[in-house]
């Protein structure tokens, strides 16, 4: 698909920006000219009156969940009969304006097998809705923790593919996109699965254009999610591809461990995954040990070591000690169970839409 144009994006921004006012009077050709039919492979603008009856007023049998971002609902567009999710931002929440605005701008332009597909947002007063499509298994996160007696856990081909779809989905944004592109929140949350536990990369309200030319870095306010930041983004605001390589490995390791990144309620010297971990790398009798108990031994000893290894890699504390996350890919591959290949897409992103995304 061809570049996401200007005038999209400055008309998103104005309806952003009028808060309590009256909806913009072009509204309807804005509509017409910038955001045709998913069919195309644009996004939708949608109404609050459309999302309020798909959803029934916004009625409990229709929520899923919430966060510190707003709440989720599930309903069926009357237009396409489609099974969305529907991402209604809290008012005063965590993710803003602009957070929504490269929300939009990201995902209409970024177009992969391992990302979330966007289909269409509202920006109508002040409300501040995202459309996607509906991924039935939910998160990484809510196969990883937390389960129920009752819940399997994932065995470990499952956790392979996993990690493989989402290195793939990073590898997209760091070496297909033009700019590359910094997700900068990549965790177990943000990585949904479908009904085959086909792993894609969502929330890229926090994303960045990544350095080029001669740039090795970009500076940016610290963001993202405590413990999985790598340490010289944390102490310095320098972003760089390797910081979401370093968030892969941590995603990595508790799909090898099973425990979270940060819990409060492990011992101390356990709380911190990444620093509970770094010491058992240097001793290979006690790698065994790192594996997810749930997993009852069931995994091939050699594709456990493997896995750490890439792991340890990728979670060094000196970005340049890291790998690529193209040669993480490669890594994968040797020792993942094999999924069928579709189209790749590349894209690229004009100078006046990264005025919106710097």
């Amino acid at each position: 698909m061809g570049c996401f144009s200007f005038i999209h994006g400055l008309w998103i921004l104005d309806r952003c920006k009028a808060g309590e006012k009256a909806r913009v009077k072009s509204n309807a050709l804005a509509r017409e000219a910038s955001a045709p039919k998913d069919a195309n492979g644009h996004v939708i603008s949608f109404t609050i009156r459309e999302l309020a009856t798909a959803t029934r007023n916004f009625r409990p049998e229709c929520f899923l969940g919430k966060g510190g971002f707003g709440r989720v609902y599930r309903c069926r567009l009357e237009s396409t009969g489609q099974v969305v999710a529907i991402k209604q931002l809290n008012r005063d929440g965590l993710q803003g304006n602009r957070e929504f605005l490269v929300e939009v701008l990201m995902l209409s332009v970024l177009h992969h097998q391992n990302l979330v597909n966007l289909i269409g947002y509202c920006a109508d007063g002040d409300q501040r809705l995202l459309v996607y499509e509906y991924m039935p298994f939910g998160s990484l996160e809510d196969h990883l923790h937390d389960l129920p007696l009752d819940k399997e856990a994932l065995d470990w081909n499952t956790r392979m593919k996993i990690a493989a779809g989402a290195a793939k989905g990073l590898e997209y944004l760091h070496d297909k996109a033009k700019p590359p592109v910094i997700h900068r929140d990549f965790k177990s949350s943000n990585i949904l699965l479908d009904e085959r536990f086909h792993p894609k990369l969502s929330d890229f309200g926090l994303a960045k254009l990544g350095p080029v030319g001669d740039r090795s870095h970009v500076s940016t306010r610290v963001r993202g999610t405590y413990g999985y930041c790598a340490p010289e983004y944390a102490m310095t605001g320098q972003l760089t591809v390797k910081s979401d390589v370093y968030s892969f490995g941590v995603v990595l390791l508790e799909l090898i461990t099973g425990r979270r990144a940060i819990d409060s309620t492990r011992p101390h010297g356990e709380q911190n995954l990444v620093l509970w971990a770094r010491p058992l790398f240097n001793d290979r009798r006690k790698l065994p040990k790192m594996a997810d108990p749930r997993l009852e031994g069931r995994y091939p000893m050699r594709g456990l070591y493997q896995a750490l290894e890439v792991a340890s890699m990728c979670i060094q504390s000196e970005a340049a000690s890291r790998p690529l996350i193209a040669d993480v890919v490669t890594a994968l591959s040797y020792f993942t169970p094999k999924v069928e290949k579709t189209t790749q897409l590349s894209f690229g992103i004009n100078h006046q839409t990264t005025c919106f995304l710097a």
